[in-house]
């Protein structure tokens, strides 16, 4: 009897950029045991904010996929608020840090630390 290991995947893209970027901050850390999650939480003007940092645990109910070597975990209850997001990373005069594009905010605070 063959039992196959499958990983529920969720739908949160992370650019080449953000893959690279995560990957250079995971490795100047010296630590391959780090996952970067992206989770949504309750706060801010518009009423959710995003976390995104790298996280040593694994939850129960985590969706994962790899970009570039790098681990990006979503939690279940913060995973349909994402679907179809995308994380990108900027480093220009204008601009300088990690993005997220999500296509299910229906609209963001005016500092853009939250949406809705």
């Amino acid at each position: 009897m063959t039992v196959e290991s499958t990983t529920a995947t969720h739908g949160v893209t992370l650019s080449d950029e953000a893959a690279t970027k995560a990957k250079a901050l995971l490795d100047q850390e010296g630590r391959d045991d780090l996952a970067l999650r992206i989770a949504v939480q309750p706060g801010g003007c518009a009423g959710l904010r995003y976390q995104l940092f790298f996280d040593d645990r694994a939850l129960d109910g985590d969706l994962a996929a790899e970009f570039g070597g790098v681990k990006l975990v979503v939690d279940r209850m913060s995973s349909p608020y994402l679907d179809g997001a995308s994380i990108d990373y900027a480093d220009t005069i204008e601009k300088q840090g990690f993005t997220i594009e999500n296509p299910n905010a229906g609209g963001s605070c005016a500092c853009g630390d939250s949406f809705n």
